[in-house]
């Protein structure tokens, strides 16, 4: 198939887009400098002239925090460059993988989320990427939105990095203990979508590595599968203020691969283990 990615020099962007490659499929990926999701015209006319059969929308403005002062570019970005992504693959007649967020949900609920869970964003940020949600629902015939959390992969900045960073830098961290979610390694969910696009088992999907930790657990965990000897301590979010509210649960229950039959995203311990050995070969 031809595929076309946007996003293409983020860290899931960069893990599909090598994936794919791998499996044979004619890819075509941008980072933002080729293709400017802003900018209606630009993303027609690339459309148009790939004419894709699949479009996996990654590109996405992901400043948790400044999102909450730079609202119009965060809207821009995520509701308004989707739009654009979503009408232009409509046109194509293309299958639309849509990269969404478990900031989507308040983060209230006493257990995990499933697809079917009424939506009630907190931040901005999760705001704009349910509005995004919202124009593919709309515009597109052929969807699929796939949303996840706590992602880290090989390529650009994510919490597993900033822990082995920052072990080289300190004796003792202190980490969040009350926020609990579902950690995502790019590779496993690049792995799902390229399964997913080869269906028509269109709809919403939460995709995540199975099992669920705290950041303080997700932190140690980190550090012993690099065997690095580091005190870490569980601390309140209320002692580590920040601009945009954290969803305290952002637990992931899989209904939807459940429904379908599909195979379930490994243990997020295992996928961890793989990526730190990784990380240490490179």
């Amino acid at each position: 198939m031809k595929v076309l990615v946007t996003g293409g020099k983020g860290q899931f962007g960069y893990d599909v887009t090598q994936m794919l490659q791998g499996a044979g499929h004619r890819v075509f990926s941008y980072g933002r400098e080729e293709l400017d999701i802003t900018d209606q015209k630009q993303v027609q006319y690339t459309m148009e002239e790939v004419q894709p059969d699949v479009v996996i929308h990654a590109a996405a403005y992901t400043k948790v925090d400044l999102a909450e002062t730079e609202v119009n570019t965060a809207y821009k970005v995520n509701a308004l460059g989707t739009r654009n992504v979503a009408v232009a693959a409509e046109a194509c007649r293309a299958k639309l993988v849509y990269i969404s967020t478990d900031y989507v949900f308040d983060g209230q609920a006493a257990g995990p989320y499933h697809e079917f869970a009424p939506t009630n964003p907190q931040s901005i940020y999760g705001k704009s990427k349910l509005a995004g949600e919202s124009f593919v629902q709309q515009l597109c015939s052929r969807f699929f939105i796939v949303r996840t959390s706590w992602v880290y992969g090989k390529y650009g900045h994510n919490f597993v990095k900033t822990m082995l960073r920052l072990a080289g830098e300190r004796d003792e961290l202190n980490v969040v203990h009350d926020q609990v979610g579902c950690p995502t390694y790019t590779v496993d969910l690049a792995a799902f979508v390229l399964n997913l696009i080869e269906t028509e088992a269109y709809g919403i999907y939460h995709a995540s590595n199975t099992g669920s930790c705290s950041w303080y657990e997700f932190a140690c965990a980190i550090f012993e599968e690099a065997e690095i000897k580091i005190k870490v301590n569980p601390i309140p979010t209320s002692e580590y203020p920040l601009p945009a509210p954290r969803p305290a649960n952002s637990v992931f229950e899989h209904m939807m691969i459940r429904l379908q039959e599909m195979k379930p995203l490994r243990p997020w311990r295992i996928a961890l283990q793989e990526f730190i050995q990784d990380i240490r070969k490179s």
